[in-house]
C-alpha cells in the first residue's frame, strides 16, 4: 500500500553527455528533451501485446488470442445508418459534445440504473472515456488512489500526470474487491494527501467481479468518511450477465464521477466516443476538465456523435443487441469458469464484461523445476508451448511479478454469427456444442491451456 515510488517500464533519464546532431540541435534520442519521469515510458501494455500477437497471425501462425478486450460483436445497424447520414458533416462541435446526446446519456442512465438526479449540464463528451479520465487525473489536486489488481492504463495515466499513486492490495479471497476496511487501511497508514482521487472499475477489468448494493453503500459510507472523490468507471456496466447492474453514483451521488462510452456494450471501440457526468458539487473539477478538452482534443467526432444520440435511445434494437450480447458472454464466462477450476486453478466467476483472472499456483512447484518462477516467464512457455496468448498479472495490472494470475479476454470469436444462431433459438440456453460452433477459439485455446496445465501436474520421471 506503499506510494508507487517506480513504474514498470520507466527508466531514470540517460545522465551521459547530449548528442548534437550536424545543425547544432539535440539529437532525438537524447533524452534530457523528456521530462525525468517520462523517460522511456512505455506503449499501453495490451496494445503493444496485441501489436504483436496480430503480427504472428499476419505471418501465419495460429494463435489463440485471450489478450485483448475488444468486443467480438458488429456495430448495431441503425447506428451505422445515421453514421453514414452524418459521415459530411466536418463542423466542431460544442466541447461538452451535442445538447441531444448529453440528454440522452443521462435518460439513458435514468431508466436503466435509475440515476435521476443527473445533469445533461454536467456531461462531458471525449474521445473515448480514457481520454476523460486522464484529463480528470491530470487536473486534480490530490493523490491517487488505484486497486491491484486494476487495468493497465491507469498508473500510467497518473504517472503522465506526475501524481502520487497509493496501491490498495486486493485477494482472490475476497473476490479482488475493494472493502471499507482495506480503504481506511491504505489512508492510515499512508501520508495521503487530504484529497483523495480513488478509480473503481466496476464489473472490473481485469476480474470481472461486480458490486452488489450492500458492498456500495458500505463502501460509499468510507468514502464520505475520508473525503474520497471517486472516478466510476461503469464502461462494462451494460454487460452485467443478470441484467441488475448497481451503480456507484446511486449510493454516493455528491462524490461520484460516472465514466462509460459505446466501447464494450455497443462495440463501437474504434468510434471513439466516451463521457463523464459529474455532481454539481464536483462542478469546479468539471469546468477544469471541460477547459482542458476544448485545449487539447477540442470535440468527439461529430458524426459518431449523431450516431451515438440513437443508441442511448435505447430502443428495441439496442435493448435486443445487449440481451443477446450479455447471454453469450455469461455462457462464454461460466464455460471458461468451470474448466480452468476443473484442473485446479483458482478463479473467481465472472458476472459482467469479458475477463476472468485465474490464478496458476497450483503449478508453482512443477514450474520451478523448469526456471520458470513469474507470471510473464509462464505466459510466455504458454504461449511457445500451446500457442494461448495471455498477460501476465502483474506488473501491468499491479500485481507482484511473481504471482501466477493471468487476465484471460474471452472475447476471440467473431461474435456476428453467435448473435444470429442466439437470436434464433430464443429463450433456450446456450450450451457446449453450441459455443462449440460459434464460439471455436475460445473453447480451442481454454482446452488448450487446460492441456497445458494437465501436463505441468504430470509428475516427471
Amino acid at each position: 500500500m506503499d506510494a508507487v515510488k517506480s513504474q514498470p517500464g520507466l527508466k531514470p533519464a540517460d545522465s551521459g553527455k547530449t548528442s548534437v546532431t550536424s545543425h547544432g540541435c539535440p539529437s532525438q534520442s537524447d533524452n534530457s528533451l523528456v521530462r525525468p519521469h517520462l523517460a522511456n515510458f512505455r506503449t499501453a501494455s495490451n496494445l503493444f501485446f496485441n501489436e504483436a500477437i496480430n503480427k504472428m497471425r499476419a505471418e501465419g501462425r495460429q494463435v489463440y488470442h485471450f489478450a485483448f478486450g475488444q468486443s467480438p460483436f458488429p456495430v448495431m445497424e441503425g447506428a451505422k445508418k445515421v453514421l453514414r447520414e452524418h459521415a459530411g458533416e466536418n463542423a466542431y462541435l460544442p466541447v461538452q459534445g451535442l445538447a441531444e446526446l448529453r440528454a440522452n446519456i443521462c435518460s439513458f442512465h435514468a431508466r436503466l440504473d435509475g440515476l435521476t438526479h443527473l445533469d445533461q449540464d454536467l456531461v462531458v463528451v471525449g474521445p473515448g472515456s480514457k481520454q476523460l479520465i486522464y484529463l480528470l487525473m491530470n487536473v486534480f489536486n490530490g493523490d491517487i488512489l488505484l486497486l491491484s489488481p486494476t487495468w493497465t492504463t491507469y498508473r500510467p495515466q497518473a504517472v503522465f500526470c506526475n501524481q502520487r499513486v497509493f496501491i490498495i492490495h486486493t485477494s482472490l479471497e475476497h473476490e479482488w474487491k475493494l472493502t471499507p476496511d482495506l480503504l481506511e487501511q491504505t489512508i492510515l497508514q499512508n501520508d495521503v494527501k487530504p484529497n483523495r482521487l480513488l478509480v473503481l472499475c466496476n464489473p472490473d477489468n481485469p476480474t470481472g467481479t461486480a458490486y452488489n448494493e450492500d458492498e456500495l453503500i458500505a463502501l460509499s459510507a468510507m468514502f464520505r468518511k475520508h473525503n474520497v472523490t471517486v472516478i466510476s468507471d461503469e464502461i462494462y456496466g451494460r454487460l452485467s450477465f443478470d441484467g441488475r447492474h448497481h451503480s456507484l453514483i446511486k449510493y454516493y451521488p455528491e462524490g461520484s464521477i460516472l465514466t462509460s462510452g459505446i466501447s464494450k456494450w455497443a462495440s463501437a471501440g474504434g468510434w471513439r466516443l466516451g463521457y463523464s457526468i459529474y455532481p454539481r458539487r464536483l462542478e469546479a473539477l468539471f469546468k477544469a476538465v471541460c477547459s482542458g478538452a476544448s485545449n487539447t482534443y477540442s470535440c468527439a467526432p461529430g458524426p459518431v456523435q449523431h450516431a451515438s444520440i440513437s443508441l442511448f435511445k435505447f430502443e428495441d434494437e439496442e435493448e435486443q443487441y445487449v440481451h443477446i450480447a450479455r447471454k453469450i458472454l455469461h455462457a462464454v464466462a461460466s464455460y471458461c469458469y468451470r474448466e480452468l477450476t476443473a484442473v485446479g486453478l483458482k478463479a473467481v466467476k465472472p458476472t459482467g464484461g469479458f475477463y476472468i483472472f485465474p490464478d496458476f499456483e497450483i503449478l508453482r512447484p512443477a514450474l520451478a523445476k523448469r526456471g520458470i518462477n513469474t507470471g510473464d516467464a509462464m505466459c510466455k512457455a504458454i504461449l511457445a508451448e500451446r500457442s494461448v496468448a495471455l498477460m501476465a498479472g502483474g506488473p501491468d495490472f499491479l500485481r507482484p511479478g511473481s504471482e501466477f494470475t493471468v487476465r484471460l479476454c474471452y472475447v476471440n470469436f467473431d461474435g456476428t454469427d453467435a448473435m444470429e444462431a442466439v437470436k434464433l433459438q430464443g429463450d433456450e440456453p446456450i450450451t457446449d456444442e453450441i459455443l462449440g460452433l460459434y464460439c471455436r477459439p475460445v473453447v480451442e485455446g481454454i482446452q488448450a491451456l487446460v492441456s497445458w496445465v494437465q501436463d505441468q501436474l504430470q509428475p516427471s520421471d
